[in-house]
């Protein structure tokens, strides 16, 4: 049997709109000359483990994903690229206005809803950023949200359940990423009246293309042509370009990623 050069692109059905993004990149990346397919999973662990086995050429990972594949591979996996607007991610910490809490350090006593176990943005990261702020977590009341396990806060559904736990009175405070925030003050459902942000996160890095090191150099090179090809003053390339929540394909970098490694070691969290 011939070597198959097309490449097969693993990503996470989180949304009805991802199967028209990849069928959409599927078609530029064959008219690019670079045959490709994709193969939609339920969740990250699912696709983490068909890359590890071999089964897709390269994942469309979250954060916490990207770091697993790197630490079943010992670091030595491919990061083949990622979208500008994944460079310099925030974590929110909205507040009640009638709860007292100006910063992290007013936390003490208090209830704080946060989002899914496996949310970068809306668990596994605020908490980080909290504790080295001056929260003392050890005396704060948490409100688990853990909807829409195995997405890794993609579907944002956990952060949506964080606004509505501050504003029915059952929280005082939450954590949410910054996209969700900006996205519900932009359709108008943030009543500034009863919620307001105090404290940002520092900056992390979210999704990631990763490899296998032993993925053929030829479909790397035609993978990362045709993807760093891609213009925003194209308009059909800026309708998926669009559709994905980028402007321009990036190189990859990997600092980013530090303070997740280190908030996962923290928690214990399980890779």
């Amino acid at each position: 049997m011939p070597f198959d050069t097309t490449i097969i692109l693993g990503a996470v059905a989180y949304d009805p709109k991802v199967v028209s993004i990849w069928e959409g990149i599927r078609e530029y990346f064959n008219d690019a000359g670079a045959p490709f397919d994709f193969v939609l999973f339920s969740n990250y662990e699912r696709q983490v483990q068909a890359l590890l086995a071999g089964h897709v050429d390269i994942a469309w990972n979250t954060p916490l994903a990207h770091v697993r594949v790197q630490h079943h591979t010992h670091g030595q996996s491919l990061s083949l690229g990622m979208r500008d607007s994944d460079r310099d991610f925030h974590s929110r910490l909205i507040v009640r206005t009638d709860s007292g809490i100006s910063s992290p350090k007013d936390l003490i006593g208090k209830k704080l809803a946060v989002g899914s176990a496996d949310s970068t943005q809306a668990r596994i990261l605020p908490l980080h950023f909290l504790k080295e702020s001056g929260a003392d977590l050890n005396s704060v009341r948490l409100l688990l949200f853990d909807t829409d396990a195995g997405k890794h806060g993609d579907t944002g559904t956990s952060e949506l359940d964080v606004l509505e736990a501050l504003r029915r009175g059952d929280a005082d405070a939450g954590t949410v990423g910054d996209l969700i925030w900006v996205m519900e003050q932009a359709a108008g459902h943030i009543d500034t009246t009863l919620l307001k942000s105090v404290w940002t996160s520092p900056p992390f890095d979210h999704c990631m293309f990763d490899a296998l090191p032993d993925l053929d150099a030829g479909k790397i090179e035609r993978f990362t042509s045709a993807l760093f090809a891609m213009t925003w003053d194209n308009p059909e390339h800026r309708r998926l370009l669009e559709l994905e929540g980028l402007k321009k394909w990036m190189p990859p970098r990997e600092e980013g990623y530090d303070s997740l490694r280190v908030a996962i070691a923290e928690q214990g969290y399980p890779l």
